[in-house]
């Protein structure tokens, strides 16, 4: 199975469980040489260059999926829009779309780039993209869902288990991510508490909104 890794912070726990419970050393060795950024992934999965990915949501409609996702409850710190001009950014899809659904202007952040500069900043300077969502629509928001061209039964099987509150990340990867990021440990276990994978009655109803009104705004 080929299948390519968003390599951001929100997903450490799935990855720690991935790298757990794969026991072939090729698919650990292709996952890695899949890493990137979500809008690339997209053209990776999209082209069917490789098997399964977490894709953004704007990119999952038709495709095959389980029922796992990257979610926001509410708050979720690292994807931003800073007021001024508006600004895409390259590496997400979603957020970009997400700030035309809300009608915000400003400059896009997303990854580990916004949560550092979260941190780094007054709340009055950044305006949080899942928050306003979920004050305007009382429901989570769904960033990406796990989708798949092939494999499907092996991609179910390998992540049947996966449930975020029984991982716990080694104190080196924590160490790893915290050097890369800026981004301290305990900064980072406190974003993650803020993030959700599991997709839900909730979940499934949210992203139906949310690509209804990518479709109306002609996204």
């Amino acid at each position: 199975m080929i299948f390519a890794k968003i390599d951001f912070i929100n997903l450490l726990p799935f990855h720690v469980y991935i790298k757990k419970n794969i026991r072939s050393n090729q698919i650990k060795a292709i996952i890695e040489h899949n890493k990137s950024y979500p809008s690339k992934i997209n053209h990776k999965f999209k082209t069917r260059k490789v098997d399964a990915a977490f894709i953004s949501s704007i990119a999952s409609h038709r495709e095959k999926r389980i029922d796992l996702g990257i979610i926001a409850k509410r708050e979720v710190l690292s994807v931003l829009v800073i007021p001024g001009k508006y600004e895409k950014d390259y590496q997400s899809e979603t957020s970009n779309a997400l700030a035309k659904v809300l009608n915000l202007e400003g400059k896009v952040l997303i990854g580990d780039k916004a949560l550092k500069y979260y941190h780094e900043h007054n709340k009055d300077e950044f305006i949080d993209l899942a928050q306003v969502w979920q004050e305007k629509y009382n429901l989570p928001f769904v960033f990406a869902t796990l989708c798949f061209n092939r494999n499907g039964k092996l991609l179910k099987k390998i992540t049947k288990n996966f449930r975020k509150s029984e991982i716990k990340i080694p104190q080196y990867i924590l160490k790893k991510y915290e050097q890369r990021s800026g981004i301290s440990k305990e900064q980072i276990l406190d974003y993650l508490t803020r993030i959700d994978y599991n997709m839900g009655i909730k979940e499934e109803r949210a992203l139906k909104l949310f690509l209804k009104l990518t479709n109306k705004k002609g996204i």
